[in-house]
C-alpha cells in the first residue's frame, strides 16, 4: 500500500504516430538543406551506392526516373516481370505530411540540424572541416526528450527556428502564432518549455528577460542583483551606483557586488554556438530583371552534383550472370538512387515555385525596396503552391534569395504587418524601415521621444501603439531618446 500523499495511477493514452521510412526522412532532409549543404548530402549518397554516377557539368541536367536514358527496359526480375520503380505513392506520403516532424526528431535522434525555423544557421561550407553543434541542433536535442503534445512540439519547433544570433525570440508570441498557424496556447506553452533549456537565458524576449532567467538558474531571482535588473535596468545600463543604491536601500558596495554578479551573465547566450560570421553567403535562388525588363527565377544549382543511374550496373543485371541476393541488391540501389533524383527535382520545383509566389506578393518590394514589403504568411502561398505549410517552412528553411535589394533569407519575406488610413497593407519590417529612417534624420540635440515617433507614424497614416514602436526601437538596436541626445 502506498503511503500518504501517494498513488498509483494507471492512464491510458492514445496517440497517434507515423513512423517514416528512411527514403521519405531523407527527401525531407533534402527539403530543407541550402544548396551548399546539399552536395554534402549527394557525396555520402555517391560513396554508399555504386548505382550512382555523377555527370561532369557539360553533360546538361540531372536526370529523372522517366528519362529514357533512365528507363529500366532491360531491368526484369526472374519470373519476367519489369521492375516497377514509381515512386507517386511515397511523394503522395510526403506530400501529406503535416504531422510528421516530432515522429522524424524521435527517429533521428534528435540530431536533426535543419528546422523550419530557423533558419538562421547553416552548415559550413567546407566538408573537410568538422564544427560544433548549432544553437538549432543543441536546442532540437533537448526539444526531442521534452513531454509535450503534437502542437506544442511544433510551436516548439517554430520558436527554436525563429531565434536570433543572440539566442533571442524574433517575434512576440501572438505574432509567431499568427505567423505559423498555431493555437497561441500551444505557442505560450512552447515558450515556458524553451526558457527551462540550456543554455540559461535562451529564449528570451530582451535583455531584461535573459538576464533574470540567468539569476533564477542561479537561485538568485530575489536577489538585489535580480531587483536591479528587474526595476532597475536604466540606471544599470548608465551604473548609476549612488542612484540604485538610495532606491533600493543598499550599501554602494552591495549595489558594486551585484553589478558584478550581473557583469558576469551571459547578455547572448546564443552566441557560443554561432559559426564564422565571415564566410560568404551563397544564395539559393536570384531574382533579376532580363534585358527585356521580366522579371526572372533562378535557382543555384552550382552545388548540385548532377546525378544518373550508371548503365554498367543496368548490363550487369541484364547479362542474367548475377545471383538472385546480387540482383536484388543492385535493384534497391537503384531504386534508393532513383529516389534521390527524384527528391533533388522535387526540391528544385517546390522551391521555385514558392519563389516564383513571394516575387508576386511581393513585387512592389522588388521593385522599389524594404519600405514596399508587404504582410506575407506561409499559409497564404501554401494554398496556392498547394502544399502544407510546413512543407513551406521546410523549403525556405536555411536558405537566401538573391535581389537587387541585396541578399535576404526566405524567411525575411514573410512577415505580419499593419494597414494604413487607406486600406493598404504594410509590414512590419517595413514599419520598423520608417522609424530607423526618422530616427536618422532627428535633431540629435532633441532625439525623438517614442511617442514622437508614433504621432509622425500617425501622420503618415499608421496608427501603431507606443509600446510597439520601443519593442521595434530595440530590436533595430537603437537606444532611447535620453540616451541618443548629443550633447555636442
Amino acid at each position: 500500500m502506498s503511503g500518504p500523499g501517494f498513488s498509483h495511477d494507471l492512464r491510458q493514452r492514445q496517440t497517434q504516430s507515423l513512423v517514416l521510412a528512411p527514403q521519405l526522412r531523407q527527401s525531407l532532409k533534402i527539403l530543407q538543406v541550402a544548396a551548399t549543404d546539399l552536395r554534402t548530402e549527394i557525396q555520402q549518397e555517391l560513396q554508399s551506392n555504386p548505382t550512382l554516377e555523377e555527370l561532369p557539368p557539360e553533360e546538361g541536367l540531372s536526370l529523372d526516373a522517366s528519362d529514357p536514358e533512365n528507363a529500366d527496359s532491360n531491368d526484369n526480375t526472374e519470373d519476367g516481370q519489369r521492375d516497377e520503380l514509381d515512386f507517386t505513392k511515397e511523394f503522395e506520403i510526403l506530400g501529406k505530411l503535416d504531422e510528421d516532424w516530432r515522429d522524424y526528431m524521435s527517429q533521428a535522434g534528435g540530431a536533426q540540424p535543419y528546422t523550419s525555423e530557423d533558419a538562421e544557421k547553416r552548415q559550413h561550407f567546407f566538408e573537410s572541416l568538422v564544427t560544433a553543434p548549432s544553437l538549432q541542433e543543441h536546442l532540437m536535442r533537448q526539444a526531442a526528450v521534452a513531454d509535450l503534445e503534437p502542437g506544442e512540439f511544433e510551436a516548439l519547433q517554430y520558436l527554436i527556428g525563429n531565434l536570433d544570433e543572440r539566442g533571442f525570440l524574433t517575434q512576440t508570441l501572438p505574432d509567431a502564432a499568427l505567423q505559423s498557424g498555431l493555437p497561441l496556447h500551444d505557442m505560450q506553452t512552447a515558450a515556458r518549455v524553451l526558457q527551462t533549456f540550456d543554455p540559461p537565458g535562451i529564449g528570451s524576449q530582451n535583455l531584461t528577460d535573459c538576464l533574470l532567467t540567468q539569476l533564477v538558474a542561479q537561485d538568485r531571482g530575489k536577489s538585489l542583483a535580480a531587483r536591479i535588473v528587474r526595476e532597475h535596468f536604466d540606471l544599470l545600463a548608465r551604473r548609476r551606483i549612488p542612484e540604485l543604491s538610495r532606491k533600493l536601500g543598499a550599501g554602494p558596495d552591495d549595489i558594486q557586488h551585484a553589478i558584478e554578479v550581473i557583469g558576469k551573465l551571459d547578455p547572448a547566450p546564443g552566441r557560443r554556438f554561432s559559426e564564422d560570421t565571415n564566410r560568404v553567403v551563397e544564395p539559393d535562388v536570384t531574382v533579376y530583371k532580363d534585358d527585356d525588363g521580366e522579371w526572372q527565377v533562378s535557382l543555384n544549382s552550382d552545388y548540385i552534383p548532377r546525378l544518373r543511374i550508371s548503365n554498367t550496373y543496368r548490363e550487369m543485371i541484364a547479362k542474367g550472370t548475377l545471383s538472385k541476393s546480387e540482383r536484388d541488391y543492385l535493384r534497391e540501389r537503384m531504386r534508393s538512387g532513383k529516389f534521390l533524383i527524384d527528391s533533388i527535382e522535387q526540391r528544385q520545383r517546390t522551391i521555385e515555385r514558392i519563389t516564383r509566389e513571394i516575387l508576386k506578393a511581393q513585387l512592389d518590394f522588388f521593385e522599389h525596396g524594404v519600405s514596399q514589403l508587404k504582410p506575407l504568411t506561409m499559409t497564404q502561398v501554401a494554398e496556392i503552391v498547394g502544399v502544407h505549410e510546413t512543407t513551406v517552412s521546410r523549403a525556405i528553411a536555411n536558405k537566401y534569395l538573391k535581389t537587387p535589394h541585396g541578399v535576404f533569407e526566405f524567411k525575411y519575406f514573410f512577415t505580419t504587418g499593419y494597414q494604413d488610413d487607406s486600406g493598404a497593407a504594410i509590414s512590419n519590417t517595413s514599419v520598423k524601415e520608417l522609424i530607423a529612417d526618422l530616427i536618422a534624420l532627428e535633431d540629435k540635440s532633441s532625439p525623438l521621444s517614442d511617442q514622437s515617433i508614433v504621432s509622425k507614424l500617425r501622420d503618415k497614416g499608421l496608427n501603431i501603439a507606443r509600446r510597439t514602436v520601443a519593442k521595434y526601437r530595440e530590436e533595430l538596436g537603437i537606444l532611447p531618446s535620453n540616451l541618443r541626445r548629443d550633447y555636442m
